[in-house]
């Protein structure tokens, strides 16, 4: 059975293998698909990384999240590097879920990435 992971929530992904700048190893990525993609209709999932490194003059595309329930450290959710994944790539979680606030945040900064303001 493939778990259903939710719009907000951030799961463990193996984002291996990378090529050049892309974000790899395994680490928090931010479901941003929409719920209605069920693995039913479709073995992928959209993700935005989650990295430990702030880059504060990225921070149009890059939202902080605190440290809360399972996510142990501050990260950024890097909204400029959508991925695609197969749901099998994904493990553990949901270790956390983004507010309200949160997600209009990324959702804005990831219009910002695909032209879309």
């Amino acid at each position: 059975m493939v778990a259903l992971m939710k719009r907000g929530e951030i799961w463990v992904g193996n984002l291996n293998p990378s090529r050049g700048k892309e974000n790899g190893k395994i680490r928090p990525v931010l479901v941003v698909q929409a719920n209605e993609l069920t693995p039913e209709v479709t073995p992928m999932v959209v993700v935005l990384p989650l990295t430990t490194q702030v880059y504060p003059g990225f921070n149009r595309w890059r939202i902080s999240i605190p440290a809360r329930e399972r996510l142990l450290k501050p990260c950024q959710v890097v909204a400029d590097q959508p991925r695609a994944l197969d749901r099998s790539r994904l493990g553990e979680g949901p270790l956390a879920s983004l507010t309200g606030e949160e997600m209009a945040a990324v959702e804005k900064s990831l219009r910002a990435v695909m032209g879309m303001l």
